[in-house]
């Protein structure tokens, strides 16, 4: 009876810190394209890609008064702008496979693809929890 009851608590842990896993990962990739999608609406200019078809792991616009730079530093996504500097993921994921690709040719409404992975830093039996995500963007004017 006990060595049943072990392995059904066993089980629980192993689900419980599986849908945490992937409960960070959605919550961190839902944040990161919204703050993405926000600052590329009310941006005026992408700076960096430069030009149509070319690929980059840093990603600056500007929004007529500040320039906003996306990059990977330490398997983080940080954030630099007139504030400073910060992390835009939480502690408990990595980011990898960090991509910028510009669409547009520099029109009003020019547009970027972004790309990146995010895995779990949780330890399960099965490995570590991992999602990819993608999204166009576009300037707003």
């Amino acid at each position: 009876l006990i060595t049943v009851l072990a392995t059904i608590f066993g089980q629980i842990l192993d689900v419980q810190l599986q849908s945490k896993s992937v409960s960070s990962i959605d919550q961190n990739g839902r944040f990161i394209l919204a703050r993405l999608t926000h600052d590329m609406q009310t941006a005026t200019a992408i700076n960096t890609p430069t030009t149509a078809g070319s690929q980059t792991s840093t990603l600056q616009i500007f929004d007529g008064s500040t320039t906003y730079t996306y990059g990977l530093s330490n398997g983080n996504l940080e954030l630099t702008d007139a504030a400073g500097t910060g992390n835009l993921n939480s502690q408990t994921v990595t980011i990898s496979n960090l991509t910028f690709t510009r669409l547009g040719d520099g029109s009003p409404k020019d547009t970027v693809r972004i790309g990146f992975t995010i895995t779990s830093k949780n330890h399960q039996p099965k490995g570590a929890e991992q999602k990819n995500f993608q999204s166009t963007l576009g300037i707003r004017n």
